[in-house]
């Protein structure tokens, strides 16, 4: 589909920048459109667009307006824990922005391929691994909020005929996520006390929770495979198939600390409700369009400290 437009919505946060990364990278050729709240000032060969997903006119006015062949849908409201504490936040962006994209597209754009981003926190907590087809019981307002994302994507391609993928990502890190996620605040705080900026004595939540982790690299290049090459209508897994103790990870990060650090745990970073245990079988993305992570679980936490590393020593960290 060379010489086509690609649309990114949410394109500023921790996934879109990448995927932005990547798309410069394997879609030459295509205008890649990108919507955010706060579009940064630059625009390194992206036609940035300042787009609120729950403000129905506008998203209706720019998919009038362009009619992007793809579309992949990351705006929204991404943190577990603080949906906690304000429940309508997700709500709204979760689902009524979906709603309203959705809706433009099969207005004014009904030939465009869209993959909607979910989340693995839809599923019910197992000890076993997580296949498509798991019981859907979220255990958070935030669980809630993707799980109705996901079947108003799975509607729109079933009722209404779209061209609608649903990706649902297990946990993912990498370089330039935001703190309020354990493995970038466990970064963070590292490259803060190495810079002499914060005391050597690490803030950590629940260490004994066991969650998959993918680099954010590797999951883009899922996202633009399943643009490509997604069933509409099917839900695809993404996920090492690899559990890790959190408490195993901050460990790994500590072996890569200049100076010795000690923890302790912090009763704010304890959620209302933390799943002990998520694990995804990605099977089906394996299998059907070769996916396969590229990037070892050690290079991804070097690369997230050095990243904080990066932002101290240019003053753009503080405690």
């Amino acid at each position: 589909m060379a010489g086509s437009s690609i649309l990114v919505t949410g394109a500023a946060g921790f996934a879109g920048r990448h995927l932005l990364t990547q798309l410069r990278t394997c879609a030459a050729g295509d205008e890649v459109l990108a919507w955010s709240r706060q579009p940064p000032n630059e625009t390194d060969g992206v036609r940035w667009r300042q787009v609120d997903i729950t403000d129905k006119h506008a998203v209706h006015q720019a998919i009038s307006e362009t009619k992007p062949a793809r579309i992949v849908h990351l705006a929204g409201s991404p943190h577990v824990g603080q949906s906690w504490l304000n429940s309508l936040l997700p709500l709204q962006t979760n689902v009524l922005g979906t709603h309203h994209l959705l809706e433009a597209v099969r207005l004014h754009s009904p030939e465009s391929r869209l993959v909607v981003v979910t989340s693995a926190m839809i599923y019910q907590a197992s000890a076993m691994p997580l296949t498509e087809d798991a019981p859907l019981v979220p255990s958070s307002p935030y669980g809630l909020s993707k799980l109705a994302q996901d079947q108003l994507a799975l509607t729109a391609a079933h009722n209404d005929g779209l061209h609608v993928v649903v990706a649902r990502p297990f946990n993912h890190i990498g370089p330039g996520q935001d703190p309020t996620f354990a493995i970038s605040s466990f970064a963070r705080q590292i490259a803060l006390i190495e810079a002499g900026l914060a005391e050597p004595v690490l803030h950590v939540g629940n260490r004994d929770a066991e969650r998959h982790l993918t680099d954010v690299r590797d999951v883009v290049d899922a996202y633009v495979r399943l643009l490509d090459h997604g069933r509409s209508g099917w839900p695809y897994n993404i996920c090492t198939g690899t559990a890790y103790r959190v408490g195993d990870l901050l460990d790994r990060l500590i072996a890569l600390s200049r100076v010795p650090v000690t923890r302790t745990v912090d009763p704010d970073r304890l959620r209302p409700s933390d799943l002990s245990r998520l694990v995804g079988d990605c099977t089906r993305l394996r299998t059907t369009l070769g996916w396969a992570p590229q990037r070892s679980l050690d290079d991804t936490l070097r690369d997230t400290l050095d990243c904080w590393r990066d932002a101290a020593a240019a003053g753009r960290v503080t405690p």
